[in-house]
Formats: structure tokens, C-alpha cells, sequence
């Protein structure tokens, strides 16, 4: 299977490019008001611009980037019985969470998984793979598209954008603050952006990225749960903890990278300090939690 740049790494790449090329134009002159101290409402600007437009430029990107590096082939003329009745249960469940229908296309990719993707809860991309078709019984691909299709109605595509815009700007806020201090009490600079300032704002960046991760992940997780508790109710709560209970067998053995898991049905399975990257729960969790919700 083709590995895909999906929403994180797309925006990481955007906004080290949005960052580098400021910094090109000179723009982050803003941040050095009079040479002395930092203008702090000119960096809350500048670090909003650029942690925002990565994200949603990402975002912007994602149903293009998820089509073109999957190979995914949307079914625009269903070409038999099994297409058919995908489009069809996509339809139907697209109809019960009032959203539009979404594109449906499926991709070639030997584990069973499945995604949800676009800028729109009206112009989304469900997407599921030649796998999870192959291994699946009818009910248990049934529960995973209401899983795909509550991530939409849900709003998950969008709500990770702003939220990963907050993070980013934050990232970018603290460590210029970080870098300016540096370079004015260490390595007493007086006057203009010396090495003091590009070291620390890297050094700064690379560690609270690191910390913004794991806050993303977590929310990534949190999601996980709602759009089990969707599908539960636009298919039934034994056919989706049927699914589940069929991933377990393939449980951290995805063919995604990580950049694409936070976006997959089922993620990779870690312990310790991993744990916290994680974007999806243990499944165990996740068919616990759809046992105790009340349908």
C-alpha cells in the first residue's frame, strides 16, 4: 500500500514552510520591536497566522492528499452488488446523522481499515479498504462506515484543524518568548535576532511540538469513543463491537503510517511513554465503553 503525508504531517510540512519562508521575508523583524524587548501583540499575530494557516491549509488538503496517496478509487457507478450496497448504506446513514453524502471510495490495502476525511461535513471522503471487505461479515463493514460517517457529522476533521491551530500557535508564541530571553540574558544580545535566538526557538519548538502531540492525541482518543457511541446508533451496538472485536485480531499490525493512524478505524497498539501517542484506545476500551453506553 502506498504510504500517504495525511492531515498531521501535512500540516507540519506547511507550517515549517509558512515559518521558513517569514523568516526568508524578514517578517519576524515584528517580533524585535525597537531591538530591546518583543512586541507581544505583533507575535500573538504573526504566531496565529502561521499556526493557523498550516492547519487549515492541511485541512483544506486532505480529501486531495487522501485520494492521490491511497491510490483511492471513488465509486462514482457502483460496478456491482457490493458497491452498490455501499454507496447505498453510506447514503442511508449520511440521511439519520444529517450530513451530505460523502464520496465512498475503497483502496488497496491488505489490513481491514477505513477513514473519513474533508474540509466539510457536507463534501466528505468515506473510504474503506480491500481488506476490511475481504475479512468482514456485511454488519461489521455496516458499523465501520456509521464509524466513518459519525467522524463527519461530528465534525472531527474540522475540530482537529482548530485545534491543532491553537496548539501550533502556542508552539510558536512560547518559543519565540523562550528564544528572545535566551538571547537577551544568556547570551546577551542587545540589539536584533543573534544565534542565541534561532537555537532556542528550534530547541523550543522540537519540545513543546513534542507536548502539543500528546494533547492532540488525546483528543484524538476522546473522538475515537463518540464516533463508536455514533455508530452504535446508526447501526446497532452489536455490530459495531462485533467490528471491533474482528480488529483485535490484526490489533497493531496496521499498514498505515502515523501520520495516517490518527485517521484509520483501528491505530497501532503501545505501552508506556507511547501510550501518549497514541490517536486510537485500545480496542478492549473501546468495545468496554460501547458496552456500558445505553443505545
Amino acid at each position: 500500500m502506498q504510504r500517504i503525508l495525511f492531515f498531521l504531517a501535512t500540516n507540519i510540512a506547511v507550517l515549517l514552510v509558512l515559518s521558513v519562508t517569514m523568516r526568508l521575508l524578514g517578517l519576524e523583524g515584528i517580533l524585535d520591536a525597537q531591538g530591546v524587548d518583543l512586541d507581544y501583540n505583533s507575535l500573538l499575530v504573526f504566531a496565529a497566522v502561521i499556526g493557523f494557516a498550516g492547519s487549515f491549509i492541511s485541512l483544506a488538503m486532505s480529501k486531495f492528499m487522501a485520494k492521490r496517496m491511497t491510490g483511492a478509487r471513488v465509486i462514482e457507478q457502483p460496478s456491482g452488488p457490493a458497491e452498490t450496497w455501499l454507496v447505498e448504506t453510506v447514503r442511508r446513514q449520511a440521511r439519520e446523522a444529517g450530513i451530505g453524502m460523502p464520496e465512498v471510495a475503497v483502496y488497496d490495502a491488505p489490513e481491514p481499515n477505513a477513514f473519513a476525511t474533508g474540509a466539510r461535513r457536507n463534501d466528505a471522503l468515506v473510504a474503506v479498504s480491500t481488506g476490511l471487505l475481504r475479512s468482514m461479515k456485511q454488519d461489521e463493514v455496516e458499523a465501520v462506515l456509521a464509524h466513518e460517517v459519525s467522524h463527519v457529522a461530528n465534525g472531527d476533521m474540522i475540530t482537529m484543524a482548530l485545534m491543532q491551530g491553537v496548539v501550533n500557535t502556542f508552539v510558536i508564541f512560547i518559543s519565540r518568548i523562550v528564544g528572545h530571553f535566551v538571547d537577551r540574558v544568556v547570551f546577551k544580545n542587545e540589539r536584533g535576532l543573534g544565534i542565541g535566538y534561532w537555537i532556542s526557538v528550534i530547541v523550543a519548538e522540537i519540545f513543546l511540538g513534542i507536548l502539543a502531540s500528546m494533547l492532540v492525541m488525546w483528543y484524538s482518543r476522546r473522538r475515537e469513543f463518540r464516533a463508536d457511541a455514533g455508530a452504535a446508533r446508526l447501526a446497532s451496538r452489536d455490530k459495531m463491537v462485533a467490528a471491533l472485536q474482528r480488529l483485535k485480531g490484526g490489533e497493531g499490525q496496521s499498514t498505515l503510517p502515523e501520520q495516517m493512524a490518527a485517521f484509520g478505524i483501528s491505530g497501532r497498539r503501545d505501552g508506556g511513554l507511547k501510550r501518549f501517542f497514541m490517536s486510537h484506545p485500545p480496542l478492549d476500551e473501546r468495545i468496554d465503553a460501547l458496552r456500558r453506553i445505553t443505545v
